[in-house]
């Protein structure tokens, strides 16, 4: 710089500059009436400047104040020294942001070789201006820097990134004999902050106990921002006692902490402490962080509380506190208070406009959230995220890849929770072509190596029953830091693929090698699991796990008590775990109402969904899906009934019926014998009616032999193109049912192709802690020629009794003596029989079949419990059959 000065700039004498008496210093930015500034003539001394020099000063800049007069008479007190002039122009600098000026007047201070103060106020206006290089030269030319010097440039470099350089100023600035005062402290301590560098910290916090700086409330806030940021909570609780005084920041740092660490009552007890104790004024950051612990602990009576302390503090417009507001009715209130809130705001950000995207989605407002989306004047990748994450929410997992193929094409950053929710949305969809090629994406671009990203593709193989792909993933997995991550997504991979006695088993090996942590996650998914198997001892074992580790009041684990409760044919412990919960959101009333439906018990399920509209809690499509399903079990007017729900859906809730409620209405109805109603439902749908919903109107005409309409269902099903397993299995049996064999065997070969899998019915009983499985004409048990005999025997009682084997359910090309072989060795019959064999007499049998149970199983069980006087309880896809006496609770 100076080499650069010296080339440009002609030597001169000392030149003197002088303020005119005729416009003070207090005058010379004052603005007119229309808002410029008044900047009198500039007039230069000939003899004082070269001409070079005269043509830099002159345009320093448009609203320089002046410089030079030749006022030979002006009055000592009001003229100005060189040094002084400098001062007031670094000044000038920052507040209208004049980059070129500062550099300019730098250029003068190197002319008039400036002070250390000066070259001070030189660094921090440079700083200010946003000039971190500039500011970094000028303290390179220091001669003698002091510890203002010092600080200034740590402090910058500390919030431009650039940690590393400031630490080594530091210890520079140490080692040359210059102590640091309290803003140095501030100054390293961000450095150590924004690099996480806690190691640091905690000797900087010790010098800061020697230098005697701990006791600046100043200090000792940013060495709790510290802690904070690096998760030592207890430090920041410690400092915090012991400060001798406190700021708001003080207060607010250790609320924070509070409400990251879900100690929410914690939170509003010290908040109430900070008003009554030291009689500080909560400012808009404190009531932000109490509106986030209200929302995340769903407390919405605390949430509208702090929302009235914000009006009287006259704070509500704040934006900040728009932003948190939004956030807490977001979980707390309704779609109306978001609404409300954001048409008042009178300034918005692109936070405030994530926050209502995220709002639209979690009250299933999916068009909404789009529209604000599409309209935000600025996006960034947190929006992208929001509306991702927002789409897989809703099942719009086609939206979702949509938005990615966008993203992509506009060259949009990919961040990896996008990519995440991505992967998540394919998993969803379920499709494993889809799959095939976001895997390859993420392979393409390198991105194997983030264990998150490869998390959520195992997850999303399982989902897509690419169970060989996990088994890869999970088996190569390298990242040891985080092996619970791919235990319990393969955990759950197994349950969901129909192998929940390999979910359980690795489970137990997880925990015997040490590599599954039993957090709240790996509880919950172990569970799910318990409860698909029916293992309600193991899920006992968990649940006392719960209690010891203290996360029993997780909602998540309480949630995932009350089903596995529910699905082990303990309503009445699943009862009690809802009622203990000390917090409950959707998901806990949709379990409840869920265990009752399973349960057959419609009323109580009604019961429940009256009492959670009661406490106003916000339902979702999951919600609505289970109350139409509730109405299955009981004898209520069906039809005025649903449509009332699903206009409660439109008009309070603004969410449309989706394929599945319509089909889950399609199936009451048909269930009910309504068959003209569920045909006309079906033909007024608004969008193109799935296999699904055909499939629900075919086993109406089954149950109640309306052979007419079963004929149309048919010729519609066949019609169709198949998209998923299911479909292609519901056609092959279709096919075989009408004797049309050549043509069921080319859909399975399609099938085949497409690389769709049918799961085999599979029933399993649990003895001895073990899960005792049986196929169709199973006899890979130790004990089969045993069981077989046992059920040989049973199945001669029963013909005795009057059971008839219903063939039409053996969809084979065979003789009809085979058909009743086939049928005799039905999966359920087996586990029944086995159960029956090794139970204690007056136990019941407890038997669980991964699919339906088929008709002529079911005539089967229930001439079993009569003949053998045994209560068999089997648990279906349906839910729980009760055999006793020769009856069945389902009431078929």
């Amino acid at each position: 710089m100076a080499a650069f000065i010296h080339s440009t700039v002609a030597p001169a004498p000392p030149c003197t500059l002088l303020s005119s008496p005729r416009y003070p210093p207090s005058s010379l930015h004052a603005p007119n009436s229309n808002g410029s500034i008044s900047v009198p003539k500039l007039h230069f001394r000939p003899s004082a400047v070269s001409t070079s020099q005269s043509l830099i000063l002159p345009r320093l800049h448009s609203h320089s104040p002046p410089l030079f007069y030749p006022l030979e008479n002006t009055p000592p007190e009001l003229a100005y020294s060189p040094l002084d002039e400098c001062f007031h122009l670094l000044r000038f600098s920052v507040r209208y942001s004049d980059a070129e000026l500062a550099r300019a007047v730098h250029c003068l201070i190197l002319r008039l070789e400036g002070d250390t103060r000066l070259l001070n106020t030189l660094i921090s206006s440079y700083l200010k201006l946003g000039l971190v290089p500039d500011a970094y030269r000028a303290f390179k030319a220091l001669s003698q820097p002091n510890v203002v010097s010092y600080t200034a440039i740590i402090s910058g470099l500390s919030k431009s990134s650039r940690e590393p350089e400031a630490v080594g100023l530091f210890f520079g600035m140490r080692s040359s004999g210059i102590e640091p005062n309290e803003y140095t402290f501030v100054a390293i301590l961000t450095a150590c902050m924004r690099s996480l560098n806690l190691e640091l910290g905690s000797q900087v916090h010790a010098l800061a106990v020697k230098s005697g700086y701990v006791g600046s409330a100043f200090v000792a806030n940013s060495i709790m921002s510290l802690y904070s940021k690096t998760g030592q909570s207890d430090c920041v609780f410690q400092l915090f006692d012991e400060m001798p005084e406190r700021d708001v920041a003080s207060w607010n740092v250790v609320i924070s902490r509070l409400v990251k660490e879900h100690m929410h009552i914690r939170a509003m007890e010290l908040y109430q402490e900070m008003l009554w104790m030291d009689n500080f004024y909560a400012d808009h950051y404190t009531l932000s962080s109490l509106l986030a612990s209200c929302a995340n602990s769903f407390d919405s009576r605390g949430g509208r509380a702090i929302h009235a302390q914000t009006i009287r503090k006259g704070l509500e417009r704040s934006l900040s506190i728009s932003n948190a507001l939004i956030a807490f009715y977001t979980k707390c209130g309704s779609i109306d208070d978001i609404k409300i809130l954001f048409d008042e705001m009178d300034t918005m950000d692109v936070i405030t406009c994530t926050e209502m995207v995220v709002g639209f989605m979690e009250f299933g407002a999916v068009d909404m959230a789009m529209e604000m989306f599409d309209k935000m004047p600025e996006k960034n990748s947190i929006s992208y995220v929001a509306v991702l994450t927002g789409l897989c929410l809703n099942n719009e997992s086609s939206r979702a890849l949509n938005l990615f193929r966008r993203m992509v094409e506009q060259g949009a950053d990919i961040t990896e929770c996008a990519l995440t929710s991505v992967i998540k949305a394919c998993g969803l969809l379920t499709d494993d072509y889809t799959s095939r090629q976001i895997h390859g994406f993420v392979l393409k671009f390198g991105l194997y190596a983030n264990p998150h990203i490869v998390a959520a593709l195992l997850d999303m193989c399982t989902r897509c029953g690419r169970m060989e792909d996990a088994e890869k993933i999970f088996c190569y997995w390298s990242h040891n830091e985080d092996t619970s991550i791919v235990y319990t997504s393969m955990i759950c991979g197994h349950a969901r693929n129909g192998n929940p006695d390999k979910a359980i088993s690795l489970f137990c090996s997880g925990q015997w090698e040490g590599e599954l942590e039993m957090d709240e996650v790996a509880c919950t998914s172990a569970l799910g699991v318990c409860g698909t198997l029916g293992f309600r001892e193991m899920g006992e074992q968990i649940h006392c796990y719960t209690f010891k580790s203290g996360i029993y009041s997780d909602t998540e684990v309480s949630n995932g008590l009350v089903s596995m409760y529910s699905k082990c044919s303990n309503l009445n412990e699943s009862l009690q775990v809802f009622r203990e919960m000390p917090r409950r959101d959707t998901a806990s009333w949709n379990c409840m109402i869920s265990a009752h439906i399973l349960h057959r018990q419609g009323e109580k399920a009604l019961a429940v969904w009256s009492e959670m509209k009661t406490a106003a809690i916000h339902p979702d499509g999951i919600t609505f899906l289970l109350i139409i399903s509730a109405y299955q079990h009981t004898k209520l007017c069906l039809v005025d009934e649903c449509q009332k729900l699903f206009l409660s859906m439109r008009t309070e809730h603004n969410m449309e019926p989706s394929s599945e409620h319509y089909e889950s209405y399609v199936r009451v109805l048909s269930f009910w014998g309504y068959l003209e109603e569920a045909e006309r439902a079906v033909s007024s749908m608004p969008f193109k009616p799935e296999a699904q919903i055909w499939r629900a109107l075919l086993d109406g005409c089954r149950i109640h032999s309306a052979a007419a309409c079963g004929r149309r269902v048919t010729k519609q099903l066949l019609s169709m193109n198949p998209q998923d397993a299911s479909s292609f299995v519901l056609l092959s049996n279709l096919y075989s049912a009408s004797g049309r064999w050549h043509c069921s065997e080319t859909v399975r070969e399609e099938m085949r192709e497409q690389g769709f899998r049918k799961h085999p019915a599979r029933s399993w009983v649990i003895h001895k802690n073990k899960i005792i499985p049986f196929y169709t004409r199973d006899k890979s048990h130790p004990q089969s020629k045993d069981i077989h005999s046992g059920l040989e025997i049973l199945i001669m009682e029963c013909l005795k009794a009057g059971y008839e084997p219903d063939t039409s359910f053996v969809l084979q090309e065979v003789e009809e003596h085979q058909k009743k072989h086939f049928l005799f060795y039905h999966s359920a019959k087996l586990a029944a029989a086995f159960g029956l064999l090794m139970t204690k007499p007056g136990k019941p049998v407890k038997v669980v079949k991964n699919i339906l149970l088929c008709g002529d199983c079911h005539s089967f069980l229930k001439k079993a419990s009569l003949v053998t006087n045994r209560e068999i309880l089997l648990r279906d896809s349906s839910g729980f059959h009760r055999f006793v006496n020769g009856t069945c609770s389902c009431g078929e």
